[in-house]
């Protein structure tokens, strides 16, 4: 009881993230080291178009050719697919970097990073406006109504970044939470006059509403920045760790071949709910498997800076080797 009181207030405190065709493989088959102390595992998934390595890996066989059964649940949310995992529903979860490192700042859980998913890439996240709204550059931002997914998440992080860079006051900005998907209706309706988007929904919102960028946010002090990865518990690191390994040679080996965008591109029809046409136009995050300490470190650093976090989380003692 007092487990389910705990992760009760952390989600009444921390807001997630709202935001095939026939497959060739050439990954060769990894060195398991014996058997596998888990060979069947759950993972929490969501519809994103980052998760492309991950349905590549699981579609394509990369996986069974680990020895690894891998079954899905789905979480509308980051938040949801990290609450799954904290319950025991999932063993390895996929979110945004946001609620991994606030519920290891709040001793919610023992949050181990396990693979890295992907970085904002050029082009991949935005600030949007509609052409008549006023909002030309991020100095027009002063003051405005802005359309985020939830505070507290990446899109809260990139945007606020975004403004500190141009010495815009986040203070005097209105924060509006926005669900990605209905961000282009909610500009052309004047409920907000600017909000973030992450593809596909910029190129489908550049379509259907006609919006204009206003501000890349994947630039400046968030150039590359890491957006999302996969996490377990360390329970499960400690006792898994052939199973772990498995998963990481598979993740790696699949992430490799995403380079071939006429891999994923299905794929993003597939699982991303994206038609053909939105797929082969839309801007790519940058697709990681392994995880880089020093690079991923920018994300809980920035968060204490924009207060989502009030004390330093040190990102070399969460990632399972």
């Amino acid at each position: 009881m007092a487990r389910r009181a705990v992760l009760a207030a952390f989600l009444a405190t921390v807001l997630g993230v709202t935001g095939c065709g026939a497959l060739d493989s050439s990954s060769s088959p990894g060195d398991s080291g014996g058997t596998l102390e888990k060979p069947k595992i759950r993972v929490s998934m969501m519809s994103t178009i980052d998760t492309a390595s991950f349905w590549l890996a699981k579609d394509g066989g990369y996986f069974q050719r680990e020895g690894l059964e891998v079954e899905t649940t789905a979480a509308a949310t980051g938040q949801v697919s990290l609450t799954k995992l904290i319950s025991g529903d999932a063993d390895i979860a996929y979110s945004s970097y946001t609620p991994f490192f606030v519920a290891k700042s709040k001793n919610v859980a023992d949050i181990r990073i396990v693979a890295d998913a992907s970085s904002a890439g050029p082009g991949s996240t935005a600030i949007v406006a509609m052409p008549s709204s006023g909002v030309k550059t991020v100095a027009d931002l002063a003051g405005k109504r802005i359309g985020i997914s939830a505070p507290n998440t990446i899109a809260d992080t990139l945007t606020k970044s975004v403004l500190a860079d141009h010495n815009v006051d986040a203070s005097r900005v209105q924060w509006v939470p926005v669900p990605l998907p209905n961000t282009a209706e909610a500009l052309q309706h004047k409920d907000i006059d600017a909000g973030f988007l992450a593809e596909p929904f910029i190129t489908q919102a550049k379509r259907s509403a006609g919006v204009v960028v206003v501000a890349d946010t994947a630039s400046g002090t968030t150039a590359n920045f890491p957006t999302a990865g996969y996490g377990g518990l360390g329970s499960f690191v400690s006792s898994a760790p052939k199973t772990l390994a498995a998963f990481q040679r598979a993740m790696a080996a699949a992430t490799r071949d995403a380079a071939d965008r006429a891999k994923i591109e299905p794929l993003m029809v597939k699982y991303a709910k994206v038609d053909a046409d939105t797929a082969a136009h839309t801007g790519l995050l940058t697709f990681r498997s392994i995880v880089d300490v020093r690079e991923l470190q920018r994300v809980p650093d920035l968060l204490l800076k924009t207060g989502v976090l009030t004390a330093p989380v040190d990102v070399a003692t969460m990632v399972a080797k």
